[in-house]
């Protein structure tokens, strides 16, 4: 039944397809940003476009970023010889709040998952073995810390990124995290100490 209008309830309905927004989420969302300044409202709207349109890959680690290099592989003061592997940029964005983690990432997009119909070729491994190779020959980094979820995808992709090192000859140090992130769990929804513990606890593969 219309309640409020079409303009209200495209609102509504745009909210509503967000991930993790249902009907009386949205439907609140929805009336907080009619009850906003229309000035507040029209640099949300702009931030939103702005970023859509200026958002890409790194060209180093593919995490989301508006220039050709997160700031994070800019940094001088991180350890660029340590690459931990995670699956997306929240996964990410949860290790950085450790504020323990000083080397630099690559981010997959994604895990393996033959029921899902993703394979090696639909993630970034490409370009991680790209990367570990480097440009002279020469293993591109010391240690590859791999983070992914503590799940059948995650583990799948884990062993998958273990074999093609190992299958390449690279003289690379490979670790896994701890079982402090537990099994099933996504990386994104774990507490801080428990990421912390879980990353001081890698063990090698």
């Amino acid at each position: 039944m219309d309640y409020y209008g079409s303009h209200i309830n495209r609102l509504i309905e745009e909210l509503q397809g967000l991930p993790g927004i249902g009907a009386k989420t949205a439907q609140r969302l929805a009336f907080h940003i009619i009850n906003m300044p229309k000035e507040q409202v029209r640099s949300m709207a702009d931030a939103m476009v702005d970023a859509r349109e200026h958002a890409n890959y790194c060209r180093e680690c593919f995490t989301l970023t508006d220039e050709e290099l997160c700031p994070i592989c800019q940094s001088q003061r991180r350890d660029h010889r340590q690459i931990m592997v995670v699956e997306n940029p929240r996964d990410l964005a949860a290790y950085e709040r450790t504020g323990r983690y000083e080397g630099v990432y690559h981010v997959l997009h994604g895990a393996i998952s033959p029921m899902l119909g993703i394979g090696p070729n639909d993630i970034k491994l490409k370009e991680l073995m790209q990367r570990l190779q480097g440009p002279d020959g020469q293993p591109g980094c010391d240690e590859v810390i791999i983070a992914t979820n503590a799940s059948l995808e995650g583990e799948t992709t884990a062993m998958y990124i273990l074999k093609l090192i190992r299958t390449l000859g690279l003289d690379i140090k490979v670790t896994r995290i701890a079982s402090g992130v537990p099994v099933g769990g996504d990386i994104e929804n774990t507490d801080e100490v428990t990421l912390e513990r879980a990353l001081l606890g890698r063990t090698e593969m």
